[in-house]
């Protein structure tokens, strides 16, 4: 899968693990890393299902975003970044076509 991030700032920090450790810990920075890697193996989103730890959609306020889980309770916050986004018929995200996601950033979202 293609990824892009947010801003060039954070794809630095994400693709340096020295920055991420420095930012997020030793721990915290190997599962991002991890995370990140999965991502890139996937050939669509849907694949991400099968890799261990929950990969799910966000609601409310968040709808459109997804999270992977990393260390309770932070999260790999992300988003599709295909244009146009693919929509099932009813209107929901179909991970099957899914080839692209812009990373957001990592955060706890029960805050």
């Amino acid at each position: 899968m293609d990824i892009v991030f947010r801003n060039s700032k954070f794809a630095s920090e994400c693709n340096n693990q020295r920055l991420l450790e420095k930012r997020y810990g030793k721990d915290r920075a190997k599962r991002i890393t991890r995370r990140l890697n999965d991502l890139r193996a996937a050939d669509v989103l849907d694949d991400m299902g099968s890799l261990p730890g929950r990969c799910h959609e966000l609601l409310h306020d968040r709808a459109g975003q997804l999270s992977l889980d990393l260390d309770h309770p932070y999260r790999l916050i992300f988003e599709p970044a295909d244009e146009p986004i693919p929509a099932k018929l009813d209107g929901g995200l179909d991970w099957t076509k899914v080839t692209a996601v812009r990373i957001l950033g990592v955060e706890d979202t029960h805050e």
